[in-house]
């Protein structure tokens, strides 16, 4: 490369990257340092530096025990928009339009992000496209969000049941409906 026609931003840049370069004066040293001892470099004129001081170890106090995880008990309350997208979406389900249907559960979801109900209607929404693998996840997810509900457990487990029977999923089908029985 040729630098003599080159501008003063080139000639920086390349005599910063010149400076960054490791040699004998390098300020890198390695943990530890050569034979297990830490000891800053040497200065560039020969001369050797003395050994800095150690600091005395700081005995620290024990930490505070990390506080266990939190499950979630109850549902989220849905809100009054999410409430009214919902019932938006289910006229447009009736109305066989499941497309539009899953655009407006997708706003009230993200009004209401963890409410079973949202994911169990969503579920409903993508089975009517006959996309059951998108349904069960959703049934799925509402499931998880449902907390000791056992009646919104109840009907996620029976719309669960009923996407893995549209599916052709009958054992899975029969899973479900045996754990909805048992709430």
């Amino acid at each position: 490369m040729r630098l003599q026609n080159a501008g003063p931003g080139l000639l920086f840049v390349v005599t910063l990257l010149a400076g960054c370069a490791s040699g004998p004066g390098s300020i890198y040293v390695p943990a530890g340092g050569a034979g297990g001892q830490s000891r800053p470099p040497a200065a560039d004129s020969g001369e050797s530096a003395a050994p800095a001081p150690q600091p005395e170890p700081r005995v620290s106090e024990p930490a505070a025990p990390e506080p266990a995880p939190r499950y979630q008990d109850e549902s989220e309350a849905l809100s009054p928009a999410a409430r009214s997208l919902i019932r938006k979406a289910d006229a447009l389900l009736r109305a066989g339009d499941p497309q539009g249907a899953i655009s407006q559960l997708e706003r009230a979801q993200r009004i209401s992000p963890r409410s079973a109900e949202v994911y169990f209607h969503l579920a409903q929404a993508y089975a009517a496209m006959q996309r059951y693998g998108a349904g069960e996840q959703f049934a799925r997810k509402g499931l998880s969000l449902a907390g000791n509900d056992s009646g919104l457990q109840k009907q996620g487990w029976r719309l669960l049941a009923d996407i893995r029977r549209a599916s052709g999923n009958v054992a899975g089908a029969d899973q479900a409906e045996a754990r909805a029985s048992a709430l």
